[in-house]
């Protein structure tokens, strides 16, 4: 059987659909997969052996100009590639217009979200196959059963498998190092944890004996790292492409982050991980795997899911992250210490 998977963004989203992929190579081993994302978040879909083809795009870009796109022939090229071959299945996992639109260019019976169970009530129009799935689910359990539902085998009991532990087994240290990352930058400003909190746990870290890694992605970011670096005799990593700071991350002994795609491929890869979570919900996008914990926000609009705060201007950190302290962090972040050897 061979199948089209559209899930082009963002990395957290991409990581989430993996296990549904797991699950349905365990039924059907010989399954060709190809599977349509965003260049910048292609490159876990490399280490899952069940992924035959990988159909980049830039729509993030072409977007921005769509008319030189399309002069560039990057429409035309995306095209010709979805028509290249007819699939038995096209499922689109992203259930957005613009993901049905994608999924409408290629060969073969379209499966998504059906009406109320989507994001976008426009979508599930261009589907031939149309799936309920109830909302109040986590992201993997909802993915899960959708892929069980399009390709027809009972959904599995099995905790979220995704798929890349054997690639990344052999760069594992027997030796875990004294370190821990920090997973500091995210796209939303809402779900920024205040700079004041990042520097006073990098020194409760640095009192007990552990380094702190930052990596970063931006110029914000890496200056935001320099900051916490300073404060507590921390690492400032180099620039790393997602490959090196997965290589990073397995051998930590534990990951501090605010709800961002590198925290959930921490999770994906079994580091301990302690995740923050304000403006949006752990229930529905918290990390999900081995040695996971997660802390929320008590306040009275949390999780509001924007990525703008109501209350602050765009630039400051929103007043609900204040309620989470270093300290109260820290008693969290000791019990996900206790699970590595040191």
């Amino acid at each position: 059987m061979k199948i089209l998977i559209v899930k082009t963004s963002s990395l957290g989203d991409v990581i989430h659909t993996l296990p549904a992929l797991t699950d349905a190579l365990c039924v059907y081993p010989d399954l060709e997969v190809d599977w349509l994302v965003e260049k910048n978040f292609s490159e876990p879909l490399r280490w899952q052996c069940g992924v035959k083809r990988i159909i980049e795009i830039e729509f993030r870009k072409w977007r921005k100009t769509p008319w030189q796109s399309f002069r560039q022939g990057h429409w035309k090229a995306l095209y010709r590639q979805l028509r290249q071959n007819e699939y038995d299945i096209i499922l689109d996992a992203q259930g957005l217009l613009k993901s049905a639109l994608m999924a409408f260019l290629a060969k073969g019976k379209r499966h998504g979200l059906a009406m109320g169970s989507s994001r976008d009530w426009l979508a599930p129009c261009l589907y031939h196959h149309r799936h309920v799935i109830a909302w109040d689910l986590h992201a993997i359990d909802r993915l899960r059963q959708l892929f069980a539902k399009a390709l027809d085998y009972p959904l599995p009991k099995t905790e979220p498998d995704y798929g890349f532990q054997d690639f990344f087994k052999p760069y594992r240290s027997e030796q875990v190092s004294p370190y821990i990352i920090f997973l500091h930058g995210t796209t939303w400003v809402t779900k920024l944890w205040p700079l004041p909190h990042w520097q006073a746990l990098g020194q409760q870290l640095n009192e007990a004996g552990y380094q702190v890694r930052l990596p970063w992605g931006n110029a914000i970011e890496k200056e935001r790292a320099e900051v916490i670096a300073k404060a507590c005799h921390g690492q400032v990593l180099p620039a790393l492409n997602l490959q090196s700071i997965a290589l990073e991350l397995i051998n930590a002994r534990a990951v501090l982050a605010v709800d961002t795609g590198l925290g959930h491929l921490a999770a994906a890869l079994s580091v301990p991980t302690l995740s923050l979570y304000g403006a949006t919900n752990a229930q529905k996008t918290g990390t999900r795997g081995h040695n996971q914990q997660q802390l929320s926000v008590q306040y009275h609009c949390a999780p509001c899911l924007l990525s703008q705060c109501r209350w602050v201007r765009a630039t400051e950190t929103p007043p609900c992250y204040y309620s989470l302290s270093a300290k109260q962090v820290m008693q969290s972040l000791q019990s996900l210490l206790q699970e590595r050897p040191s």
